[in-house]
């Protein structure tokens, strides 16, 4: 009989492959593998980077406006003559007679359940002036983030591409002239022009407000668009030039690429060429402005609406400095700054699917 000659160490290996297969998916592999790892150690990095942001604007938020040279309590008496046992009693119902470590940390406790305190002019929580205030802002601002950003990144586009034509030199010039523009000089402007009149151009527009206060209905609806139009135009015309600039530079580096020859090469259209692979990468910088500026949406811009009596946060801010109402301010500050970190950091958590190279 002849004797088996197959190594043990190869019996060995064919048994363990005869066995039974293993339970569940195998593990991933591979470059994939890698690439999904490298990304959520991004993401991670990124949500830890957002909270010490978020933390260290709390802290600024407290002692950034105590550095206001003035007494909120003696604002809040309006110049009246009061005792000093009355300011006394304001300072202590209002916790400023406590010592300054005791009342940061008592905001710091308080503003993480999300409870910012009492507005020392309004007499009512913090919160609900913020919740008010809010749907105005993101009526006035949302819409002209719409409007800007869909223009900037069109006229941004078409210049580009017809770079050194007059269009392009026109376009840009005037977007370099609006960027450069303070928002609350033009909106006095268009106040002054179009709401009072000058020469033959009468007023068309109210000078400020959200509304007149006797329409309903559809009516109200369009009191309030004619409340909008002077401030919406204020707040497109700077943001839709930086957009364009924005998108006329990221566009004016792509278009020298090798795969924009290739793609020509292959007998695609012009037009094809730009809205299929061109602007596509160009949109990426593009990109991040737009969720930078998604943040100012809740922002608001106080001047602006300071300027046209809008009642959104950005007015409520300036109320609050003007005494100083200290939590107000405070809470108002972090609520921006939040706004903000968060659309950072969702852009950067969206960027790498856009553009691979990015997280790896």
């Amino acid at each position: 009989m002849t004797a088996d000659s197959t190594p043990a160490l190869v019996k060995q290996a064919d048994a363990d492959t005869d066995g039974p297969a293993p339970a569940g998916p195998p593990a991933a592999r591979g470059p994939r593998a890698r690439n999904t790892k490298a990304y959520l150690t991004y993401v991670a990095a990124k949500i830890a980077g957002a909270v010490v942001s978020l933390f260290a604007v709390l802290v600024t938020s407290f002692f950034l406006f105590r550095l206001i040279p003035s007494d909120p309590v003696k604002q809040m008496t309006g110049g009246r003559r009061v005792s000093a046992e009355q300011l006394q009693s304001l300072r202590h119902q209002f916790g400023l007679d406590q010592p300054m470590w005791q009342q940061f940390t008592g905001y710091v406790g308080d503003a993480l359940t999300g409870d910012f305190g009492t507005s020392f002019q309004f007499h009512a929580p913090v919160m609900d002036k913020i919740v008010e205030a809010l749907p105005a802002t993101l009526l006035l601002t949302g819409t002209a983030y719409v409007l800007y950003s869909a223009l900037g990144i069109w006229l941004g586009t078409r210049t580009a591409w017809r770079n050194g034509s007059r269009s392009d030199r026109f376009n840009t010039a005037l977007a370099l002239t609006l960027y450069s523009v303070p928002s609350f000089w033009l909106g006095l402007l268009l106040i002054i022009v179009f709401s009072v009149g000058v020469g033959p151009i009468p007023g068309m527009f109210p000078t400020g407000g959200l509304e007149s206060g006797n329409e309903t209905g559809f009516a109200y609806v369009l009191d309030v668009a004619h409340h909008m139009v002077l401030p919406v135009i204020t707040l497109v015309a700077v943001g839709y030039a930086q957009t364009l600039l924005v998108m006329r530079s990221s566009l004016l580096d792509e278009m020298g690429s090798d795969y924009l020859t290739t793609a020509r090469a292959k007998g695609l259209r012009d037009d094809a060429v730009r809205r299929k692979h061109a602007v596509p990468n160009a949109m990426l910088p593009t990109f991040t402005l737009m969720f930078v500026n998604l943040g100012h949406v809740v922002a608001g811009q106080i001047l602006v609406e300071t300027v046209f009596s809008w009642p959104g946060l950005g007015g409520l801010f300036y109320q609050g400095l003007s005494v100083p109402d200290l939590p107000l301010v405070q809470g108002l500050f972090f609520v921006f700054a939040t706004a903000v970190i968060l659309a950072n950091t969702l852009a950067d958590v969206l960027y790498p699917l856009l553009d691979p190279r990015v997280g790896r």
